[in-house]
């Protein structure tokens, strides 16, 4: 597993913790109203949705509070007006960063995001800069619970997967985002730990930093990540692990 994935992985795990102070439950309850809002209410009729549900129970999120999500999407109960948003721009390094966001108030979501890109030395850019160089792919965090992590690895290609990354006692299984629900069932089936389930963005190509633009870089996106607003953020930035693991114990 590269240092991006791990400080994906890594980020999943602090989300778990932060899920108990409620920001994370925020978070994924703005991705059910949008989903829903989007697609409809019913999930058998809406992927996105599905997977929205799926993601808020990955984090133990109550059920009355994924309900309420989607009577709020789909106008069965009323609501903040809410609109997503996608911002580009250019952190330490050249370093190209995707943040994908969720407001109710646009300009100050978009000036709090220039404001931590300007902070970081880097800058926010006009749509589509950086956008090209993501892909849309699925992506499950599997944990090996001391099974082989070869054996695991043949497993999850037998049931479908397109490549997978290893990292200590964590896999990441890669999809076509299409195949993302079929993979999960089917890795689940095989009585595997999926720690997660996601549609991510990868980059098609990484910019390798050294340690002290790294450590920037990662101030950047760890700072991008706290804001309420903000779903996802990504990035080219091809993290050393080590560098990684020192960001996250500082």
């Amino acid at each position: 597993m590269s240092g991006h994935s791990k400080w994906a992985n890594i980020q999943h795990e602090k989300g778990a913790a932060d899920a108990k102070r409620g920001q994370v439950f925020t978070k994924l309850s703005r991705e059910i109203i949008m989903a829903s809002k989007e697609g409809g209410p019913e999930p058998d009729m809406n992927a996105r949705l599905r997977l929205a549900i799926q993601k808020a129970k990955d984090a133990r999120m109550p059920a009355d509070n994924i309900d309420r999500a989607i009577k709020k999407g789909s106008g069965q109960l009323e609501g903040e007006v809410m609109v997503e948003l996608t911002l580009e721009g250019y952190g330490p390094g050249g370093v190209a960063v995707l943040v994908q966001a969720v407001s109710d108030n646009r300009n100050r979501t978009v000036s709090d995001v220039r404001h931590q890109f300007t902070r970081s030395g880097g800058a926010m850019g006009e749509a589509g800069c950086v956008s090209w160089i993501f892909d849309s792919k699925g992506s499950i965090i599997l944990k090996t619970d001391g099974g082989d992590p070869d054996e695991l690895t043949l497993e999850a290609i037998d049931a479908g997967a397109d490549d997978v990354k290893q990292e200590e006692d964590v896999l990441e299984v890669i999809t076509a985002p299409d195949q993302l629900e079929k993979v999960r069932k089917a890795l689940e089936a095989k009585k595997l730990h999926v720690e997660s389930a996601s549609i991510e963005k990868h980059p098609r190509t990484q910019v390798e930093l050294n340690e002290e633009t790294a450590i920037q870089v990662l101030k950047l996106l760890s700072n991008l990540e706290d804001m309420d607003d903000v779903q996802n953020v990504y990035s080219n930035a091809d993290f050393d692990p080590a560098v990684v693991d020192k960001f996250a114990s500082g």
